[in-house]
């Protein structure tokens, strides 16, 4: 049996990944450090399955990442471990340079020397449309430059400049990939649509920042996953795949679709209004990428529309909300990263 290795695995993207490459029979080694955001409730369905293993290690331990590498030899390692929310990078950019830089560096130094006796094993390095900045205008390209605006993007963008780098010399067999936003089940409601929709179930207030113009584009999770196994499959080694929907929303906007979806199933409480916030420092206004290379060149594209993609991720919340009790309720609902 093929085996994929996925690093936090315990996280959003990571949970929702390995689910899909269980049920399409890989065998799976889920690394995860097990931070604030990872959650156990992610992968509870798959705690005993003969095709997954978890390991607690941090990907800045390359002795056991060594131990894990040579003891299942995987034919593909997917880097999702990183520090992600834009508040918390304001807050303490510290812990983002540890994981997101400082991470990637050693996974790629245990990845360097793995394949050297594993010469077809693939390193899919996972990154986010933050790193083109504002693009108030048209669509990132893979070849347009980096304007990070956040010390999350500014990491992030440091990443795939060090994978990057690392394909040029030493040859690795690596690929980048940048997404636009993501939603969809078991993702941490410190992020905008599990944040709404915890509030919702909760009857507080939509907090909205600034005035909720900012426009970002939305990719359901299960899509960009599908994504992610066909680069691994199809992807030219040293290249950069674009993922997203080619479809932006203003957060008002998704707001208001969100309501809209909600009405339909439960009584939404007196408390739930929109309100707007102040403002996050430095917010861009808009993200938006361009995905044609990834839809022409390896023959994807999304197959969930917004509304649909809204109505399963609100059923799965409503159906799971022991998810919630896992986590901080500090970390549910304290507003971070505002300069002091």
């Amino acid at each position: 049996m093929k085996k994929i290795l996925v690093t936090g695995g315990l996280g959003f993207i990571g949970s929702n990944l390995i689910k899909i490459l269980i049920k399409k029979k890989y065998f799976v080694i889920n690394i995860d450090k097990v931070s604030y955001a990872s959650n156990f409730y992610n992968l509870k369905d798959f705690t005993n399955n003969k095709n997954y293993k978890f390991y607690k290690a941090n990907i800045n331990d390359r002795l056991k990442i060594k131990y894990i590498l040579n003891k299942y030899k995987p034919i593909c390692i997917y880097n999702l471990a990183a520090e992600s929310h834009v508040d918390r990078s304001i807050e303490n950019p510290s812990s983002f340079i540890n994981s997101n830089v400082l991470g990637t560096f050693n996974l790629l130094e245990s990845f360097k020397e793995y394949s050297r006796s594993n010469k077809k094993c693939r390193f899919i390095h996972i990154s986010t449309d933050e790193v083109f900045g504002d693009v108030i205008k048209g669509r990132s390209k893979e070849n347009d430059a980096y304007v990070p605006s956040s010390p999350y993007a500014a990491s992030k963008a440091s990443s795939d400049h060090l994978v990057y780098s690392y394909i040029r010399t030493y040859n690795l067999n690596a690929i980048i990939t940048n997404c636009s936003n993501n939603y969809g089940p078991r993702q941490h409601p410190e992020k905008l649509i599990p944040k709404l929709i915890y509030n919702i179930l909760t009857n507080k207030s939509l907090p909205i920042y600034g005035k909720g113009k900012n426009s970002r584009e939305w990719i359901y999770v299960d899509d960009h996953c599908e994504a992610l196994i066909k680069v691994f499959k199809k992807g030219k080694i040293g290249n950069f795949y674009n993922i997203g929907s080619n479809k932006n929303l203003k957060n008002i906007d998704l707001t208001k679709i969100l309501l809209s979806v909600v009405r339909n199933k439960i009584y939404l409480g007196k408390n739930v209004k929109i309100k707007f916030v102040k403002d996050r420092p430095g917010h861009d206004m808009r993200y938006a990428i361009n995905s044609n290379k990834i839809r022409k060149k390896l023959g994807w594209k999304p197959k969930i529309n917004f509304k649909k993609g809204l109505e399963k991720t609100f059923e799965w919340y409503f159906n799971n909300k022991a998810y919630y009790s896992l986590l901080s309720k500090k970390d549910i609902i304290k507003r971070i990263g505002l300069k002091k």
